[in-house]
């Protein structure tokens, strides 16, 4: 096993667990069994890798990230701080993806353009969702499990099915907002009482 030049203090990765000495783990970072971390990949303070979790080549996530068990993110995928990816989620790089050229050869990694998915602050992934790449999905959004994102999702936006469309809007609680009676466009968190607006399709916290 390969393991972080200069592991931040409090990192842990477990023996099963492949972790490049190239990539980089921020402190309090924690690695579970028969995860992959490549090489390049950088992931910031207390993350969680779950157990056989992958992260790619040169991909980078922020603090405070989540991966649970069996997570699939391919480079050159971008999480923000506090995203969260449910079990066996996956995240694409390939927009017309084949094991072969139209001669027949096998594909190697000059034969295709990765593209990414960005997932943004605050998001979550349900479990076995799907992000076709290139996507990006906004700040406090809300995949449901099982869904497959083929196009971006706004902030706060609450997504479901295949292909995943907006049902509703969601707060930094992650609980489905309601809209406030009397006032058309506005939503308000039955959880934390934070108030947003709707404008143009797009949801704003109020300040």
């Amino acid at each position: 096993m390969s393991t972080p030049t200069s592991p931040e203090p409090g990192v842990r990765v477990r023996p099963s667990a492949q972790v490049d000495e190239t990539a980089v783990l921020g402190e309090g970072t924690t690695v579970w069994d028969l995860a992959q971390i490549r090489e390049n990949a950088r992931l910031g303070s207390g993350c969680v890798v779950g157990r056989g979790a992958y992260v790619g080549p040169g991909v980078r996530i922020g603090d405070n990230v989540k991966l649970q068990n069996y997570a699939l993110v391919y480079e050159p995928a971008v999480l923000g701080d506090g995203v969260f990816v449910g079990p066996a989620a996956v995240l694409t790089n390939d927009c017309h993806p084949r094991s072969v050229t139209p001669e027949g050869q096998l594909k190697r990694g000059g034969d295709w353009e990765p593209v990414a998915v960005e997932v943004a602050e605050g998001a979550s992934l349900g479990a076995r969702s799907v992000c076709v790449a290139p996507v990006r999905i906004g700040r406090w959004a809300l995949v449901a499990a099982g869904a497959v994102v083929s196009r971006d999702v706004p902030d706060h936006a609450l997504v479901a099915g295949v292909p995943a469309r907006r049902i509703g809007w969601v707060g930094r609680a992650g609980v489905r907002l309601v809209e406030r009676q009397g006032e058309p466009g506005a939503w308000e968190c039955p959880q934390t009482g934070a108030l947003y607006d709707e404008r143009d399709g797009h949801l704003v916290e109020r300040a």
